[in-house]
């Protein structure tokens, strides 16, 4: 890894080799099987339709709702193949699978053993990229991590804004990575969340700047091993060009750019929530301090901003804000539009989302937390808290997190299918603290009622100054649509209440 400095995005040269761009390919007449019909599945399909492809759309659903995005395609001229996503179609050439695409999956399995490439959607937008009118090619800056990638990237793609570059926040975030590379007003650098499954399906990226925020277990069902998730992650640092931006707290991802094998003068950038040392992002008084991208860093630091330019400024999202700002720097923003791009961040709902204020209680809903990770987060920024947790625990185990918590906690509410496991870590590791179980869909709980019924256990444990949070460490689908809907319903009845006493 080289220690030189970027200070101006204006200096650097975006025309490097392109042996995997779209003239390599011949899309013209080539027979290409897309796996997927959600949003990033149509995307691929209609861009390849474009390109002169001939393609077939399958989904292993048939519904009418399946139906509905799929047949828009098929007007465009690809086939339809619903009900059946494990048939590798005749003559395919090539198969595009969506992220959610397992390793083993039996089309995966067929078009391996007939030796036929198999794409994710990052490698299809790498291999799609259009040159910019001046011959260059729109940066890629890339991040992942077990938590906060979403947060993350959309501070990037503010700080780019503020440096008065047409960006965006594309990929995992929900905008699909190649509507961002085939836009037709081209974006000039593209902020990049990128998921482990995105990562799994891609072979030849080569970002500008990439950066993995945290690792801890999760999706092990898909991937099969802790091993193969973080063999997945790691691989958005594999030919990175010039900054390798890793958390100075998590040795593995530190791990993940010693082995990574990068451009000549890629750097290894930490970020840490202390003091920076040499070719860091850090903090110091308070001050978001950058010991990387400055000519004299050996004894000196750039000011980016403030803990409270941060929003919310929890420790976990200050880490956030610096891997943001790692990115930003290491394509040339300058440090004011780092600072505005954190000012002008507004977080998405369900991330350390603050309600409401109840009978001197403060209601926040965190129900993004979707593991133990990340609820650990959430748990460490306050107090005195009662818990809410509860969902699909996907395998995970809770000692360690109720064991670090514990003595924050005023009292816990548990719901959902895999309650229990909760309940007998709080047994072992807290067992003092108070557990109110209002049941799950096994005991016939619908939503509705349970997020009532969770609101009055919160209530009667809860003393004034303390925090009531949705920080649930599982997943939702067990009684809610999804992470949203669970964290909807939860805001909504705090609301409702509040208004109810005027």
């Amino acid at each position: 890894m080289s220690d030189g400095v970027n200070d101006n995005v204006d200096n650097l040269d975006w025309r490097l080799p392109d042996p995997y761009g779209v003239a390599s390919v011949p899309w013209r007449g080539l027979h290409v099987c897309v796996v997927g019909a959600r949003v990033v599945g149509i995307s691929a399909a209609y861009a390849l339709l474009d390109l002169g492809a001939r393609v077939v759309l399958c989904d292993r659903y048939e519904d009418a709702e399946t139906a509905a995005r799929s047949i828009p395609v098929a007007e465009r001229g690809a086939t339809l193949r619903l009900g059946d996503d494990k048939t590798l179609p005749e003559g395919c050439e090539l198969l595009v699978v969506v992220p959610g695409i397992p390793p083993n999956a039996e089309i995966v399995a067929a078009a391996r053993a007939a030796e036929i490439p198999v794409w994710g959607d990052a490698e299809l937008a790498w291999r799609l990229r259009k040159p910019l009118p001046d011959g260059s090619f729109a940066p890629w800056l890339g991040l992942t991590g077990t938590n906060g990638k979403t947060t993350a990237v959309r501070m990037l793609a503010e700080m780019l804004t503020a440096a008065g570059k047409r960006a965006i926040a594309c990929g995992n975030v929900g905008f699909p990575l190649v509507d961002a590379v085939l836009a037709e007003d081209p974006y000039e650098v593209l902020a990049i969340e990128l998921s482990s499954y995105q990562l799994y399906w891609s072979e030849s990226l080569s970002l500008l700047a990439a950066a993995v925020l945290n690792i801890a277990p999760d999706h092990l069902d898909w991937h099969g091993s802790m091993d193969e998730y973080i063999k997945a992650k790691a691989k958005i640092y594999e030919r990175c060009q010039i900054a390798c931006v890793y958390n100075v707290a998590d040795k593995v991802t530190e791990h993940m750019v010693e082995e990574a094998d990068v451009v000549e003068g890629c750097r290894a950038i930490g970020f840490t929530l202390g003091a920076p040392g040499l070719s860091m992002l850090g903090v110091v008084d308070g001050i978001l301090a950058d010991r990387a991208f400055i000519e004299d860093r050996k004894t000196s630091a750039a000011e980016l901003g403030t803990i409270y330019d941060v929003e919310p400024h929890a420790p976990h999202n200050i880490a956030n804000a610096l891997a943001a700002g790692a990115l930003a720097r290491a394509y040339g923003v300058p440090v004011e539009a780092v600072r505005d791009g954190l000012r002008n961040f507004r977080p998405d709902p369900h991330r350390i989302q603050f309600i409401a204020v109840l009978d001197g209680v403060d209601y926040v809903d965190d129900s993004k937390a979707t593991n133990t990770h990340a609820a650990a987060a959430s748990l460490a920024a306050y107090e005195h808290i009662v818990w809410i947790a509860g969902g699909l625990a996907k395998g995970a185990e809770f000692d360690d997190l109720v064991e670090k918590a514990a003595k924050r906690l005023r009292g816990v509410v548990l719901l959902g299918q895999d309650r229990a496991v909760i309940a007998k870590s709080l047994a072992a590791k807290a067992p003092d603290v108070p557990v109110t179980d209002i049941g799950g869909a096994d005991t016939g709980l619908d939503a509705s009622a349970a997020i009532d019924l969770i609101l009055d256990a919160a209530a009667e444990l809860a003393q004034r100054g303390d925090t009531v949070l949705l920080a649930p460490a599982c997943a939702s689908m067990d009684m809610f649509v999804s992470y949203n809907q669970r964290g909807d319903m939860f805001a909504e009845a705090v609301r409702a209440r509040k208004a109810a006493r005027g």
